[in-house]
């Protein structure tokens, strides 16, 4: 159950109106997803969020947008977060993540589960290669 209730006719805000009116336009999509319905309860977390998304997930970088759905996922699921889980993994889908590609992402995420736990549990010392590495 939510915390807080969405606001009635949210974009009768102008400073809402024109970040849902961007977030249609740059996802090419009427559909606001509830991130964005609840967050608009405050206009200056809306604009920073959507700011921040956009600029890391909707622009073109070195890092192709299944790739940055698929990380997205995996720290969701390191978070806890299963609004984004299940967010972000209809969006890798819609941008072409196959299941086997989310088999496998789900393996790689339990096995750095398992090995950080273990090498946290044990403090393990980082190995002196590394270590010069980082020099």
């Amino acid at each position: 159950m939510a915390t807080i209730k969405p606001l009635e006719n949210i974009e009768e805000s102008p400073r809402v109106k024109a970040v849902f009116d961007d977030i249609r336009k740059t996802r090419n999509s009427d559909f606001i997803n509830n991130m964005w319905i609840y967050i608009a309860v405050d206009e200056d977390l809306l604009e920073s969020t959507w700011a921040d998304v956009k600029r890391v997930m909707a622009q073109p970088s070195s890092i192709d947008p299944v790739t940055k759905e698929m990380i997205y996922i995996a720290v969701s699921i390191a978070n806890s977060c299963s609004y984004c889980v299940h967010s972000h993994t209809a969006m890798a889908k819609a941008r072409g993540m196959t299941d086997n590609q989310y088999a496998e992402l789900i393996k790689i995420v339990s096995l750095a589960a398992k090995t950080n736990h273990i090498a946290n549990g044990l403090q393990i010392p980082i190995d002196d290669v590394v270590e010069a590495e980082k020099q």
